[in-house]
């Protein structure tokens, strides 16, 4: 590769500046489709930046669809998307306004899914959502944080809903909805009305799921996303200040999407 870059300057966040000047080659077919981008560890070094910078812009470049990591191989250009594609700018994520905003997403695609998985889900199915609730007690009773759990319990959900195209949609929202979740939960662990508010809110969504009645269903998982909403407005500016803002601002460098491989 005959690309090579130089360090950049303070002034804009670090990864937006690493992730522009990648994006800026690759879109002008400089580094072209299927091409190798240098190491983590070369990359690093002409920035002259960390490797959290390096991959938050890697991150950000995987979600505008312009790279693919490949497990034991490296990262690699793909064909810059014809038309404007689905893309979150990672701007003022550390704000509890992105937060919000990224949970009121998540609202509308949540009633649906609950309205799906009540009237479609099967059996083992409905067994896997059980057993994904008791996954986030267990986590909860080891004094984990869940998160990891909780994803997966609502990722059960949207597997019984049965329909490929929201599964998929889901999943590609996945980088940054575990990334709200472990702020959510971080606010909930604080006090015990939240947590217990979050519980009860589960076992609504599930007991109405599993009844096939799809009008609970739907309501109960709005609520559930109203509340958490209500819930971070609640949380005080201490929260915000320490915890919440230190947990937002890393939303678009959450890892693999639940139950694929890491890459």
């Amino acid at each position: 590769m005959s690309v090579s870059f130089v360090a950049i300057k303070p002034g804009a966040k670090l990864s937006d500046q690493v992730a522009h000047a990648l994006e800026a080659e690759i879109r002008s077919g400089r580094i072209a489709t299927g091409e190798k981008l240098p190491t983590e560890a070369a990359l690093v070094q002409q920035f002259n930046v960390s490797r959290t910078v390096v991959r938050e812009a890697m991150s950000r470049l995987r979600s505008q669809g312009l790279v693919d990591a490949r497990q034991g191989s490296g990262v690699y250009v793909q064909q810059p998307p014809t038309s404007e594609s689905l893309r979150f700018e990672p701007l003022h994520s550390d704000s509890m306004e992105a937060v919000i905003q990224i949970v009121e997403v998540r609202r509308a695609l949540e009633a649906e899914v609950a309205d799906l998985a009540a009237q479609r889900h099967t059996p083992a199915q409905m067994l896997a959502i059980h057993n994904a609730v008791r996954a986030i007690e267990a986590a909860v009773q080891r004094g984990e944080d869940g998160v990891a759990e909780d994803v997966l319990f609502h990722r059960a959900i949207a597997l019984a809903a049965n329909n490929s195209y929201l599964l998929h949609t889901l999943d590609y929202l996945a980088q940054f909805l575990h990334g709200v979740t472990r702020v959510t939960r971080a606010n909930e662990a604080r006090r015990q009305d939240f947590a217990t508010a979050v519980t009860f809110e589960h076992s609504e969504t599930v007991a109405a799921i599993a009844a096939r009645n799809r009008q609970a269903a739907r309501a109960a998982a709005t609520a559930h996303m109203d509340n958490a909403i209500q819930r971070m407005r609640d949380a005080g500016d201490a929260f915000w200040q320490h915890d919440g803002q230190r947990l937002a601002r890393n939303l678009l460098d959450l890892g693999p999407v639940p139950g694929e491989p890491r890459k």
